[in-house]
């Protein structure tokens, strides 16, 4: 990863409603039942987007270092 622009960031919402819209009414299903499916799966598919996000800001953090403590590494290096 080179820059900022090279993180894969997720909107969480736009991704929940794009599950909820996949995820139709079982035949016989009763509302109650469907609509508390529909909310647990939004819930879930938020936190499972806000936690690639994090992931994704770590694993770019720890990329950015290593590219700092390799141009020290080379700085060390030529000054002795």
């Amino acid at each position: 990863m080179n820059n900022k622009s090279d993180k894969i960031l997720i909107d969480p919402k736009m991704f929940a409603q794009t599950i909820l819209a996949g995820n139709v009414m079982q035949p016989g299903e009763d509302d109650k039942v469907y609509i508390k499916r529909q909310l647990r799966l939004y819930l879930e598919a938020l936190l499972l987007v806000q936690d690639f996000n994090n992931l994704e800001e770590t694993q770019f953090d720890i990329a950015k270092e290593e590219q700092r403590n390799q141009i020290l590494q080379k700085i060390i290096e030529r000054r002795y």
